[in-house]
């Protein structure tokens, strides 16, 4: 089980590391290896937190993050991201199944139609402090609520309203990712809902795959990130839609 475990996340840090969503992978082996939800959730975080930083660190030494304005985004989304862990149990779930699948959607149709999509930089439509007033905020809540979509929707908010090139978002990216994770994780961890023996197995597979992911990502650029991001979206909106506790999913039951 073990050993599984540690190649799943290989393949999640590698799909983390370009276009996220690799929680679609290690959340459900670790329900199946028989953990409850709580757990199963607090401990994913270790093997995101590991791919992330894994990936951080590779886009970081090629000098593809502008730590000088990244730093106090990250701080934001590591301060979100424990909001969001400690709101869990007050935020209805319907209202994320709902809402998140749409959004997913849109990721995908935006980054497979749209001809602004391209490794070069454009034309930023928000200055850095409005960005970092609103989007690491609202992710990194998210991201320590749920998850899955969060590195998409930070990709999505670089590309579109800083006009960022797909290889430096996916850069800029991993670094908001590592903080909203850790400070979720930070929280999980302080109440002893991590199950580290796992947790750090699968963060090992994942700090691997997460290498592979981002090299690849830097020599082939928007050519793997813009289709994996595309598959990866479409992919988690179906899998949250075909959950039968989703409110779309009932609404439909409910009519036919």
């Amino acid at each position: 089980m073990i050993a599984a475990l540690a190649a799943i996340s290989l393949l999640a840090g590698f799909v983390d590391s370009i276009a996220g969503g690799g929680g679609l992978l290690t959340l459900p082996a670790l329900l199946l290896a028989g953990l409850d939800p709580a757990h199963a959730i607090a401990t994913n975080k270790v093997q995101g937190s590991f791919a992330a930083a894994s990936a951080t660190y590779t886009f970081g030494r090629k000098g593809l993050i502008d730590w000088r304005v990244t730093w106090p985004l990250a701080a934001i989304a590591f301060i979100s991201g424990i909001a969001g862990a400690l709101s869990v149990r007050f935020l209805p779930r319907p209202v994320l199944d709902g809402v998140i699948p749409v959004l997913l959607i849109g990721i995908a149709l935006f980054f497979a139609l749209s001809p602004k999509v391209r490794d070069t930089d454009a034309h930023a439509r928000l200055t850095a402090l409005t960005f970092g007033l609103t989007v690491p905020v609202a992710i990194g809540f998210y991201d320590g609520i749920f998850g899955p979509g969060a590195g998409s929707f930070y990709m999505l908010a670089f590309v579109t309203l800083l006009g960022y090139g797909v290889v430096r978002a996916t850069a800029h990216t991993k670094l908001l990712n590592l903080a909203s994770n850790c400070g979720s994780l930070t929280l999980f961890a302080a109440t002893g809902m991590v199950i580290w023996p796992l947790g750090l197995v699968m963060a090992a597979g994942s700090f691997i795959g997460a290498q592979i992911g981002s090299h690849l990502a830097m020599r082939l650029g928007s050519r793997i990130i813009r289709p994996l991001l595309v598959v990866v979206s479409s992919l988690m909106a179906l899998k949250l839609l075909l959950d039968p506790a989703n409110p779309w999913r009932l609404a439909l039951k409910a009519l036919f």
